[in-house]
């Protein structure tokens, strides 16, 4: 089947609309028409080669839109579903086994290296393989992609809002809801105010945690973390002493920091912050600091730093109820989300990097 996608031919080449062949699904899979797809700073890092992908490639990898064909073996979904589509993971490692896809033992050969679970790819051009991403590559009109990673979700939701699920929205509040096991009595401090830190704080209003301190250098992000259900917000430029304005709101310390900067400053104020026995969860894709005193800033206090995949998120379950929590009115991601029209993505990471959006979603087709 002929589609069309944005196409990257060399690292940190243009995106190019061109036409892909894209082969039908095999039994696991399904077909789904685009109607939406979020543009992510982890598509610049591929299209960037942080980690080598064979190119040509297609990128995206918050994908949502409706069935168009199954496999075989698919019986969970059917053709017209409203489906959100999130990581790849292979299914059989000792952690899928185990019920934790997130922590797929092959996560970055699947999602970082250009093919699907069983080492193919399903895109081509000119008769040549064209690399996957995140097992869908939806900077395109079609994906194909393994049914284990495509959730269903009610056919009344604009599934421009169920895109950046996927990814972006699932790890910021899924550190909060899955990670941390927050409950109403927890009080959060997210470092860093972009889309991932934003989440995390609809993720903490959602469940009514008591305290949500947003800590960010900009006071237009502040104010919008406010608006979202952030109950303090502190300015990293301008608060003389992070680390004791916390503890004073808190009386004690956050029983959890979530820092999504990987700035050394805002990375160590978040695990200074923590009570004794808090939990600081970085979930920025990179970042050092570089004064780390194990013994005083850890051991002592015993606190725990922890790594984390995707918010610990089920896709199958954890998107369903963040579309219910939307439709209850209790996690609002339509307020920091902006739309593109596809394919105009350089439009949308220039809003990215100007911080006029959030959260930046392209609309492919109708839904």
């Amino acid at each position: 089947m002929r589609i069309k996608a944005l196409v990257v031919h060399e690292k940190s080449g243009p995106y190019l609309l061109e036409d892909v062949d894209i082969d039908e699904p095999k039994d696991d899979e399904v077909l789904v028409r685009i109607v939406a797809v979020g543009v992510c700073h982890t598509d610049e890092f591929g299209r960037n080669q942080g980690t080598p992908i064979a190119l040509p490639l297609v990128l995206g990898h918050e994908g949502a839109g409706i069935i168009e064909k199954v496999g075989a073996h698919v019986t969970d979904l059917k053709p017209g579903d409203h489906v959100g589509i999130t990581y790849a993971f292979d299914g059989t490692c000792p952690s899928c086994a185990h019920g934790e896809p997130y922590y797929c033992e092959n996560f970055n050969q699947i999602n970082f290296g250009g093919v699907a679970s069983d080492g193919t790819t399903r895109l081509h051009q000119d008769g040549k393989d064209v690399s996957m991403f995140f097992g869908q590559s939806s900077f395109a009109t079609y994906a194909v992609a393994n049914a284990a990673s495509v959730a269903k979700v009610d056919d009344d939701v604009d599934l421009g809002l169920v895109a950046p699920l996927g990814c972006g929205i699932q790890t910021g509040a899924g550190a909060v809801v899955n990670v941390a096991k927050a409950t109403p009595s927890t009080q959060v401090a997210v470092f860093g105010c972009g889309a991932v830190g934003m989440s995390a704080i609809l993720g903490a209003a959602a469940i009514g945690c008591r305290t949500i301190i947003a800590v960010d250098r900009n006071d237009i992000s502040l104010q919008k973390a406010l608006e979202l259900g952030a109950t303090h917000a502190l300015n990293s430029a301008t608060t003389e002493d992070l680390v004791a304005a916390i503890q004073e709101i808190t009386g004690r310390g956050a029983d959890v920091s979530i820092d999504t900067s990987g700035n050394d400053f805002m990375m160590t104020n978040a695990l200074r912050c923590l009570k004794f026995h808090g939990t600081f969860l970085p979930v920025a894709p990179s970042g050092v600091i570089e004064s780390f005193d194990m013994g005083g800033d850890v051991m002592m206090p015993m606190r725990t730093v922890k790594g984390s995949c995707e918010g610990e998120s089920d896709p199958k379950t954890f998107i369903p109820k963040m579309v219910r929590w939307y439709k209850e009115g209790r996690f609002p991601i339509d307020k920091i989300i902006t739309f593109y029209e596809f394919p105009r993505i350089d439009e949308a990471f220039e809003g990215l990097r100007k911080k006029e959006a959030i959260k930046a979603v392209m609309r492919v087709s109708e839904q």
